[in-house]
């Protein structure tokens, strides 16, 4: 006797048909999440998005204010704004993506580029949108596949945007809190100058910021890009090492020519390339 399987539309019980608004989410987290290679085609296209819109940012930032230039900030605030809106959109738990800094600093960072704001008024807000520069985990992880460069050179590559990211936000604070009243600070070039010579320590005294906020802000300068300026000389002068997960420990970095984890022992398999 044959075994009988009632088919569900024969009671009139149809399959329940997925939302448009959930569609559209799936195909969102489709690009941001998935392993397609559209998936990662998008992703590289987001990297390169914040890499071009942190060069318009430092490079407007030494040009005068004109209609091309205002037309391309609604371009990039948009553009950020839709991939903002998208980020909140597939994120499981929405309200906790506003306890992130890198929300925040985009938000921020819009609100700069699409505010009617005059002049260079904006300058210092938009040096913000330099924190995003590697700071997606899925598109680190999709760079240690992709690009042998990357892996080989990953500590130096974060202290360099780290360094950059550091010099890029303080010479915005500089300009933006000594333009009105500090005849020495004429545009982003002083200001860039200034910075650069007090994290280097080098301290010509051409250029200085006067009364205690200017101090404090110095001192910072000083502190948080000489550690970042010696952990990129660290970088640079310390041997190479390469990421791969040890199967026993876990231990991520090893030397480039290890043959056994330094952790516990046991034998490795890092693949290489078949160069020295």
């Amino acid at each position: 006797m044959g075994i009988y399987r009632d088919h569900p539309k024969e009671h009139g019980l149809l399959e329940r048909q997925p939302a448009p608004f959930e569609l559209l989410k799936g195909r969102i987290r489709q690009l941001y999440e998935g392993e397609t290679p559209g998936g990662i085609r998008f992703r590289y296209a987001l990297l390169a998005l914040d890499v071009v819109t942190v060069l318009f940012i430092v490079a407007t930032s030494f040009l005068p204010r004109s209609g091309v230039i205002e037309a391309l900030d609604i371009v990039f605030g948009v553009l950020i704004l839709a991939d903002f809106c998208a980020r909140l959109i597939i994120s499981r738990h929405p309200l906790h993506e506003f306890a992130r800094l890198s929300t925040w600093t985009d938000i921020v960072v819009i609100i700069s580029f699409l505010a009617p704001l005059t002049g260079e008024a904006g300058g210092f807000l938009r040096t913000f949108r330099t924190l995003r520069l590697l700071r997606d985990y899925q598109i680190v992880t999709r760079l240690r596949v992709d690009s042998t460069f990357f892996r080989r050179n990953e500590e130096v590559v974060f202290a360099v945007a780290n360094l950059a990211v550091f010099i890029f936000v303080m010479t915005g604070i500089v300009y933006e809190t000594q333009k009105s009243h500090n005849h020495q600070i004429a545009n982003y070039a002083d200001a860039l100058y200034f910075t650069v010579t007090a994290l280097t320590t080098t301290g010509f005294g051409d250029i200085t910021l006067p009364g205690t906020f200017g101090r404090l802000i110095t001192v910072v300068i000083m502190i948080f890009g000489v550690t970042l300026f010696l952990n990129l000389a660290k970088a640079l002068l310390a041997p190479s090492k390469v990421r791969f997960p040890c199967p026993a420990c876990g231990l991520q970095r090893h030397d480039v020519d290890a043959v056994h984890c330094k952790a516990c022992g046991i034998v490795l398999n890092i693949p290489d390339e078949g160069s020295d």
